[in-house]
């Protein structure tokens, strides 16, 4: 089952802006529900407590708007991505910290108002409250993950520490769900609102287990992938072919990427996210890694016969966005395994591409990309050398030199970061419509 779409869309809304509208107004939708249960409650006991409910509703409603936004729900990610999604996802975090701080603040206060004490001594007294008391360790536990997802933390601590501490945050949901249903004023201020807040918290969190647990695990299940061939594609870098059963049946595209695990190679903990190096063709799926990490530099010593652990298909970096005829494919270093299959699956269009390398000898998949150029019959410009050499090869000046109606074309970039803010911002320089650019950063979220 080769994918062989060509489509191009003219004049209609993009799966991108369409999903994009879908959020937004699923967002709007739920704070003006919120906002109407809010007024319908009724005010507090003061109205510091008045204010501080309202920070609280709208705590429980970025809650849960996180969850859906890591769930990897397909819809989403195949017209968003996975990376856009986790920008956002970290932009919400933030925001719930601050409003959950804010939150417990008010209510101590509210309540130190009330009761004419100091606000240490009715901390302490409200601590002794077991809706109270849940209510500090969910914010505790938020300002923690808060505090190791600030940058400069972040960089410092490996991902699987990371990402352990990271997953806290679910218990963190747990407690604040038994805190709201603790807190009778808010979770059942009405039937309307009591049911309101049951399908909302089912609806996130079934669509986090479905998402990110049950989904994986069938698939696994169903297709049993197991690895066919290790080809070693030069002295670091390396394929890995893996088939399973019914692999017709995966809803994968060129360009998209997956998170393999070999358990029978690895631990199950180690995890990495590759760009499909081949479009699927319902018999096999092909990876192309570079030896960067310990987990990459031992593919090539994977034994042929072991399973493979695989989630996904995820990415938007696909042709279901294209809205031109023709193509710009630029690449730099192994960030071409996602275009060499994009060149597979493109059948018709007029194709171009640049693939940025230090030399020809660090071009990955070379002979693969120039025979499918020439069956397409595009143009491959291989750029070579060092950015400090002449001039930058992504500036708007070469851009044009080298595709002169760059701007009638929908353009794909995968590379470095480097690289590709470099193609970035010669492209905006050019002018070239943003609907017609399309770059992802393939990682885990």
């Amino acid at each position: 089952m080769a994918a062989t779409s060509d489509s191009v869309r003219r004049g209609t809304v993009l799966p991108v802006d369409a999903a994009r509208s879908a959020m937004w107004g699923f967002v709007v939708v739920n704070v003006v529900i919120v906002e109407a249960l809010f007024v319908s409650a009724g005010s507090g006991k003061n109205g510091v407590l008045t204010v501080a409910k309202f920070f609280g509703l709208h705590a429980a409603l970025l809650m849960l708007f996180q969850l859906l936004l890591v769930a990897r729900l397909p819809w989403l990610d195949r017209r968003i991505g996975m990376d856009r999604l986790t920008v956002w996802h970290r932009w919400v975090g933030f925001t719930l910290l601050w409003t959950v701080l804010t939150h417990a603040t008010l209510v101590v206060l509210g309540y130190a108002t009330l009761d004419d004490a100091s606000m240490g001594k009715t901390f302490v007294a409200l601590s002794g409250v077991t809706a109270s008391l849940l209510g500090m360790l969910a914010a505790g536990i938020i300002l923690v993950i808060g505090v190791i997802s600030t940058r400069p933390l972040r960089r410092r601590l490996p991902y699987e520490v990371w990402h352990g501490l990271h997953l806290l945050l679910y218990v963190a949901l747990g407690l604040a769900f038994v805190h709201q249903l603790e807190e009778t004023t808010t979770f059942t201020s009405s039937a309307f609102g009591e049911a309101y807040w049951w399908i909302l918290w089912l609806f996130s969190f079934g669509a986090l287990l479905t998402g990110r647990i049950a989904m994986p695990l069938w698939r696994n299940a169903y297709h049993r992938f197991e690895v066919t061939a290790v080809v070693p594609e030069s002295d670091n870098v390396v394929s890995v072919y893996v088939t399973g059963r019914h692999l017709d049946k995966l809803p994968a595209r060129a360009g998209q990427f997956c998170i393999w695990r070999f358990p029978g190679h690895n631990h199950w903990w180690l995890a990495n996210p590759f760009s499909l190096s081949a479009a699927p063709d319902g018999r096999g799926l092909r990876l192309t890694a570079k030896a960067v990490g310990s987990t990459s530099a031992g593919l090539r010593n994977v034994p042929v016969g072991t399973r493979a652990f695989v989630e996904g298909p995820y990415g938007a970096f696909t042709s279901l966005h294209r809205s031109r005829p023709g193509a710009l494919l630029i690449a730099g270093g192994v960030g071409i395994t996602p275009v060499r299959a994009m060149l597979e699956e493109q059948s018709a269009g007029d194709i171009v591409v640049l693939y940025r390398v230090r030399s020809e000898a660090d071009a990955v998949l070379l002979n693969e990309i120039r025979r499918l150029i020439a069956l397409r019959g595009g143009r491959l410009h291989l750029l070579t050398g060092r950015t400090a050499e002449g001039a930058p090869p992504f500036g708007p000046d070469s851009l044009h030199r080298l595709v002169p109606d760059v701007t009638d074309r929908d353009v794909y970039v995968c590379g470095p970061p480097a690289m590709t803010a470099a193609a970035l911002a010669g492209l905006r320089d050019l002018r070239v419509p943003s609907r017609q650019v399309h770059a992802e950063k393939f990682g885990l979220a």
